[in-house]
């Protein structure tokens, strides 16, 4: 038996394809992993048997998601219009907040900022050298190279607001996808809400996730006491309290810094939505 390490790129039913090196096999797992309560996942890195198409072994996770069902993800480009539709910073936020939570890294990715007059894009650059400074990537889809350069060898999802544009990006990073509508697999040839598994394939050298659901990230696993763990930016500051929840107790640190203008205001505005809905148990 030869063993060797590969990666999952799709499922159907339980017939896994895995890619080794740069040679596709069609595999099952072996029955142990039934008793063992395993499940392997789109994303995930395994031992395979190739003289007999076994998956032997499934290999540490990174994270993983529910929706899509994909693990090992290490990027999510947030797909952020300037206008039409208007940004949300609000929207913005609570992508960042979920995806550095799952472990995965937020690249803010800009569109439509032909449509800005000059004020605009002088409040736009502010913003932005914000989100640089506390080590967020942003860049905007007219610089493909840039982006192609910062997904590389990554495995990618691609979220964001309707309409802001996540089918044009994904046209230019790859031409003969030609999409049409903000499913990746209508450009496969698939059909709308036809495709009923997650696959990844390859644009340049990365690989991007393809699922009908691909624009949308799960919300609904992430716990009260996760959400200042989203705000990169919150673990600088020092409070009074270990446990603090910058949100009404005395002598908090990241209050003050939103006071003395070093947090964005916006940002702590978001947190305070994101933490009242985690209070009153929108999320479990």
């Amino acid at each position: 038996m030869v063993y060797n390490k590969g990666k999952i790129i799709k499922n159907i039913s339980n017939l896994y394809t895995v890619q080794v090196a740069n040679k596709l096999y069609e595999c099952k797992p072996r029955g142990k992993f039934r008793y063992d309560k395993i499940t392997p996942t789109v994303g995930d890195y395994c031992v395979v048997d190739t003289d007999n198409n076994y998956i032997m072994e499934i290999l540490p996770r990174i994270n993983n998601l529910t929706r899509p069902v994909v693990a090992n993800v290490d990027a999510a480009v947030i797909v952020t219009s300037l206008k039409e539709p208007d940004l949300s910073m609000n929207l913005l936020d609570k992508l960042i907040m979920i995806i550095t939570i799952k472990k995965i890294e937020p690249i803010i990715c800009l569109t439509k900022l032909d449509l800005l007059n000059i004020d605009e894009i002088n409040k736009i650059n502010e913003i932005i050298e914000y989100y640089k400074s506390i080590g967020i990537k942003v860049v905007n889809n007219q610089n493909i190279d840039e982006i192609k350069d910062i997904l590389k060898n990554k495995t990618v999802v691609f979220t964001g607001q309707s309409g802001a544009g996540k089918s044009t990006l994904i046209n230019k990073l790859d031409t003969n996808l030609n999409l049409e509508t903000n499913e990746i697999s209508k450009a496969l040839g698939r059909g709308k809400h036809t495709t009923r598994h997650v696959e990844l394939y390859k644009i340049a050298d990365f690989f991007v996730v393809d699922t009908p659901g691909f624009s949308s990230i799960d919300f609904e696993e992430i716990l009260k006491a996760d959400v200042k763990n989203g705000f990169i930016e919150f673990k600088k500051y020092e409070c009074k309290f270990n446990d603090c929840n910058h949100y009404k107790e005395i002598n908090c640190g990241v209050k003050d810094a939103v006071n003395n203008g070093y947090i964005l205001s916006s940002r702590y505005e978001s947190y305070i939505d994101f933490y009242n809905e985690a209070k009153e148990s929108l999320w479990k």
